[in-house]
């Protein structure tokens, strides 16, 4: 029998075989090959096509889960804010209104349409990351000067308002942190005006490119069946004919007074072209949504943004769930309360560690050629696989 040595050094793999016909294990990574965070990619090659593929995390793991039970109920938000660096605000919203519903809380209606304002534009920031990036990962360096001119014009409004520029820290159990500064509406609707100016760049200089399309449309096919199998949600499973958005099927904050304003974009090709273009009209929706919520607070009198608590905030004995429709998918908290000032268990369950399992079927079958297009069509950040 023939054996073929694959690799040098203490890493080296000795296979069985005919070295004509081996297939070959190539490692991708873990130094953030196009994928937003560090991960590794097992893959085992037969010439120039995967055969199999294995996501490997673990690489920045923090154990936050475990720090959520040494953390009271206000020190878990720092922590949540950042297992999605681009999704922070979000993040925040699933914690506060976890413990939110454990103490029966009710939060003032001015915070309640604060909250969905600010969460529709988290959102915008999010998409404007990967709407630039993922066409730089393909050789388009344009975009992403577009995309962070936008995100520029919403991160000074957020840092107006929060004091920080990706970590916001502005969910409090009970509401917001404090009232926006005077003028602040005013300002987020310029910005809003700006961004929304800027979305023809990417129909015209990214869609409407056939090279972006050659290498997009009909790559990684991710089925129906398979979105359900793994869990999958958010962008990546509306393209692939999976209509299923919490802000309409399930509302919650506001969404349920604007539905009217809401339109979930969905696709039926699966590839990562239908991937893109679910990405860019969910991002123009949402800011459609920003400026219903700026109409509404517009009109809307002066009013608390928050509840007093009690010195020491401990949520009564019980369980709960909350789940909200983060810009990547289902972000959902499962919170397990002894009756301390401590969660006893907060279970998180993010959208980029279901959608990544996915590229174990993606990846088989296509081109390493095609590899980064179809890594950067997930839309996922390593953060909140290894939360």
């Amino acid at each position: 029998m023939t054996e073929t040595t694959v690799g040098i050094g203490p890493g080296a793999q000795t296979l069985p075989g005919d070295p004509g016909s081996t297939d070959m294990v190539l490692n991708i990574g873990p130094q953030h090959p196009s994928t937003h965070g560090v991960l590794r990619l097992r893959l085992v090659l037969d010439g120039e096509r995967i055969t199999t593929a294995e996501p490997v995390i673990g690489y920045m793991h923090r154990g936050a889960e475990k720090l959520f039970e040494a953390r009271d109920y206000r020190q878990i938000v720092m922590l949540a804010n950042r297992h999605d660096w681009l999704s922070a605000f979000a993040n925040e919203l699933g914690v506060v209104l976890a413990v939110e519903r454990m103490l029966g809380m009710e939060v003032p209606e001015r915070a309640v349409w604060l909250r969905t304002l600010l969460a529709e534009l988290n959102r915008v920031l999010n998409h404007l990351m990967f709407l630039g990036s993922y066409p730089l990962e393909l050789g388009g360096i344009t975009p992403i000067f577009h995309s962070f001119n936008g995100r520029e014009e919403l991160q000074h409004v957020l840092e107006e308002a929060s004091g920080g520029r990706m970590h916001y820290m502005f969910n409090r159990v009970g509401g917001l942190k404090e009232d926006l500064p005077a003028g602040w509406l005013g300002r987020v609707r310029r910005a809003v005006g700006t961004v929304r100016g800027q979305l023809p760049v990417f129909e015209e200089l990214v869609l409407g490119n056939e090279i972006f399309r050659g290498r997009t449309a009909g790559v990684g096919v991710l089925s129906r069946a398979h979105v359900q199998a793994y869990g999958v949600s958010g962008p990546i499973a509306r393209a692939s004919g999976v209509d299923f958005d919490l802000r309409r099927d399930e509302p919650y904050l506001a969404y349920g007074e604007l539905q009217d304003v809401l339109k979930v974009a969905t696709r039926q090709e699966g590839d990562c072209l239908a991937r893109f273009e679910c990405l860019l009209e969910q991002t123009a929706n949402a800011l459609d949504l920003a400026d219903a919520c700026l109409d509404r607070l517009d009109a809307m009198a002066p009013g608390p943004v928050n509840l007093r608590l009690p010195k020491v905030l401990k949520a009564p004995e019980g369980e709960t769930y909350a789940w909200t429709e983060n810009p990547l998918g289902l972000n959902g908290y499962y919170l397990v309360s002894r009756g301390e000032k401590t969660p006893w268990r907060l279970k998180l369950r993010s959208a980029s560690f279901n959608n990544v399992q996915a590229l174990t079927e993606l990846l088989p079958g296509t081109l390493v050629a095609d590899m980064v297009a179809i890594l950067g069509s997930m839309f996922f950040v390593v953060g909140d696989i290894d939360k």
